[in-house]
């Protein structure tokens, strides 16, 4: 018997993999890149299904919205499933109200998500959950909206309201839904993570500056059974090396010169929380030693002190960089090596998961957006190309620090690519904090002199602009230049000159 026909329309390569693996034996799949070819095969072929995956718009779903009618027009009898975040366009949300279009809201795992999909394409047939489907779905419920008249997706299968009962123990929502990330080898380490988080097992994270390993380490605590005891965090390279032992194991009064009473370290202050040790490879030889004694039998005792306790909190450990390279170099222990990195998990930096530029940078415009009170009702494109070509060496603290200066700057609620800082627009790029990694510094016309001048000067009258309130009269007098002057030199570099 000939098999049912289904398009898939999206770009995103891990939904791509989980539908074929998931229908390929009760559908004939087509995947589209655009909904443009979409519409070419419909033009040319009968189609029984076609899902749509319109999550990640930058634009407000107008051309998308004029392609699907033409879909819909030449393929009136097509079921059309469409996929989008739950803050959809207006004008896509019409169009599923007033069509049997099947709209499904919200980014959700892709286990659950193929829940959603299943139900949709084969309403009558029973779903069954597998085990490592259910390890893998995301903590937290999809939420799905239905117009009167539309083909419900609020109504779930018996495995799906299984699957959200199991995971509402282990958190208000599991990591892989709260650490938002395109990226196929970022959900596979998340996906495990999440499992890892559940166990009282020390976990190593390992990733360079500003990549986010505070933020895991705190969402690991947060689905965890100990969420409702204290999480500390104990910044290792900003501590001299003297007190990191009494910061990590605590002190009685007299055990060293400035020590005028007892105090407790982090591992008794966590109770039965978590600690994350940052930044572990600047432990010394000794303190390897005792942090070592403390994973395996959880024992210790303060400086000073013969009272031996037992650690309760769950260890959470982070580096900067690799560890087998210290090991190699005789400056980290093999034993606490080998110890940790059997539940290592690599946080990749920015500039290795390029598709969550656009995802984070959207999700930063709109904080710092409500943050500083200035409205953003647009973003250029050229925008979004300058941060997506930028290799960002300060990882996500880098894209988030450089959207914060570029919503400060942002004049008539567009966001342009002239409010980037200089060295963006000219792909100036700094040192990682790993020595082993070196960016490429492109050679182009924009690192002539002449290019560096102007976009300084370009940046000092925004700076002074911004000062001034947009006065260009008391402008033109900080700088020290003619209004005549100010206005031809704005209108040289694209600026606003009708205020």
């Amino acid at each position: 018997m000939e098999l049912p026909t289904l398009i898939l329309v999206t770009r995103d390569t891990v939904i791509q993999q989980q539908i074929l693996a998931h229908f390929k034996k009760t559908f004939q799949l087509s995947i589209c890149s655009s909904l443009e070819d979409c519409y070419e095969q419909c033009s040319e072929q009968d189609i029984d299904s076609i899902l749509v995956d319109l999550r990640f718009l930058l634009s407000g779903g107008h051309q998308e919205d004029h392609l699907l009618d033409m879909i819909q027009s030449a393929a009136p009898d097509t079921e059309i499933i469409l996929l989008t975040e739950e803050e959809c366009p207006e004008i896509l949300e019409r169009r599923t109200a007033c069509s049997s279009m099947i709209h499904i809201k919200g980014f959700a795992s892709e286990a659950e998500l193929l829940l959603e999909i299943d139900s949709c394409l084969n309403p009558e047939e029973k779903i069954v959950v597998t085990q490592s489907a259910m390890l893998n779905a995301s903590l937290g419920a999809t939420s799905s909206g239905s117009a009167p008249g539309n083909k419900s997706t609020t109504k779930r299968s018996a495995a799906a309201d299984t699957s959200r009962e199991s995971t509402e123990n282990t958190g208000e929502h599991g990591i892989t839904r709260r650490f938002e990330t395109n990226s196929h080898e970022m959900k596979l380490m998340l996906n495990e993570l999440e499992i890892a988080a559940q166990h009282d097992v020390t976990v190593l994270l390992i990733g360079e500056t500003g990549a986010g390993k505070t933020y895991l380490s705190r969402l690991i605590h947060d689905v965890s059974p100990r969420r409702n005891e204290p999480f500390l965090n104990v910044a290792c390279g900003a501590l001299p090396n003297d007190l990191i032992e009494s910061e990590l194991f605590g002190h009685v009064r007299g055990a060293f010169t400035s020590a005028h009473a007892d105090k407790d370290g982090k591992f008794l202050a966590a109770g039965r929380g978590t600690v994350l040790l940052d930044e572990i490879d600047v432990l010394g030889p000794e303190q390897q030693v005792k942090l070592l004694r403390v994973i395996e039998t959880g024992e210790f005792e303060p400086i000073g002190s013969n009272k031996t306790h037992v650690n309760q909190a769950r260890l959470v450990v982070a580096s900067n960089m690799d560890l087998q390279p210290l090991v190699e170099q005789g400056k980290f222990r093999p034993d606490l090596y080998y110890r940790l990195n059997m539940l290592k998990f690599d946080v990749l930096p920015l500039r290795r998961r390029k598709s969550d530029i656009i995802v984070l940078a959207n999700d930063f415009v709109h904080q710092m957006s409500l943050k500083h009170n200035i409205p953003v009702d647009r973003i250029d494109e050229e925008f979004m190309e300058a941060l997506h070509t930028y290799p960002w060496p300060g990882n996500v603290r880098e894209l988030e620090n450089v959207i914060r200066r570029s919503v400060i700057y942002c004049r008539e609620g567009i966001l342009r690519k002239e409010n980037l800082p200089s060295h963006i627009l000219m792909g100036l790029v700094g040192p990682t904090n790993d020595p082993s990694v070196v960016l490429n510094h492109k050679q182009n016309d924009s690192e002539r002199l002449g290019d560096q001048v102007a976009v300084t000067e370009k940046e000092l009258i925004e700076q002074a602009l911004f000062k001034n309130n947009y006065s260009r009269t008391n402008t033109a007098k900080t700088l020290g230049i003619s209004r005549v002057t100010l206005y031809n030199k704005m209108k040289k570099y694209g600026m606003n000159t009708k205020k």
